[in-house]
């Protein structure tokens, strides 16, 4: 029994293009400008090419869906008679969900007889990917948008973000370290081993010596905090380096005993900030 509402979300989730139209999700983009450009977030043409000019020293400059993009995917549905559940991109790490937001005020007043709610769900990349999938798990399941919305808020704290990155000055770049930290760690070959917190900002929590440590590092945390949740699927997300996602995933199958593990690209948008070589997984736990 599917549920007669609609859920949109936005290219923040970073899920590959063709699992949109399988979960009967909407999907807003995001935009990403390179080469004096501008293109969609998941636009799969260009994200190798992203990929190969970051790792050159280019840069790449994002932006957040604005509230008339947002408001075109909300009223469609809307107009036809639909109820919308909104999940949007943490407000931590962007503008995007307020945007929604603003959105969504205009079109309450236009649609009253409507439901429509939007969720902070700072999460993102396949962190948002994740909580979305269960999102459309349960309303495949029969669950109505009312207890679906609460489901979403009273979940979305246990959804587990940890991840690595290959390349320190990009983080640099984006505010998140010192220069000082970017070039000792670079030196010493210190990868950093961070975390999606409650506000939905990034933290640096750890450090590994060397990139199979701090890929290791990520499985233990499954140990460390899964607790009794069923992680029978779990999700990661790669900056262009398929091979270790691919053995990350190899340890969650072989130490955990997880049955799926769903791999896809982190988008431009996202990898414009962490860079190539980005290795992010995803799970639910006791908390973050």
């Amino acid at each position: 029994m599917t549920m007669s509402y609609r859920i949109i979300t936005d290219s923040g989730c970073d899920f590959p293009n063709d699992m949109y139209a399988q979960l009967n999700l909407t999907m807003v983009p995001l935009s990403v400008e390179f080469r004096g450009s501008v293109t969609d977030d998941r636009n799969d043409d260009s994200l190798k090419q992203i990929y190969d000019g970051l790792r050159a020293g280019e840069s790449a400059k994002t932006s957040a869906v604005n509230p008339s993009r947002w408001a075109q995917a909300m009223e469609a549905p809307l107009a036809a008679g639909e109820d919308v559940l909104v999940m949007a991109f943490s407000s931590g790490l962007s503008t995007t969900y307020q945007s929604a937001v603003i959105a969504a005020e205009e079109l309450r007043e236009k649609y009253p007889e409507r439901k429509l709610y939007v969720v902070d769900t700072l999460a993102a990349s396949m962190g948002e990917g994740l909580l979305v999938w269960y999102a459309c798990k349960k309303r495949d399941e029969g669950m109505s948008l009312e207890q679906l919305h609460a489901w979403v808020e009273e979940n979305k704290l246990h959804l587990c973000h940890w991840f690595t990155v290959d390349d320190l000055m990009h983080l640099k770049r984006g505010g998140r370290i010192s220069a000082t930290t970017a070039l000792v760690g670079t030196m010493l070959q210190i990868k950093p081993v961070l975390h999606v917190d409650n506000e939905g900002h990034l933290i640096n929590v750890a450090k590994a010596r060397g990139r199979k440590a701090s890929i290791d590092a990520l499985a233990k945390k499954v140990g460390e905090l899964a607790g009794n949740y069923d992680n029978s699927t779990m999700f990661i997300s790669h900056g262009d380096c398929r091979e270790e996602a691919e053995y990350l995933a190899g340890i969650l199958k072989e130490k955990y005993g997880v049955k799926e593990v769903i791999i896809s690209y982190v988008g431009a948008v996202i990898g414009s900030h962490s860079g190539p070589g980005t290795v992010a997984l995803f799970f639910l736990g006791d908390h973050r």
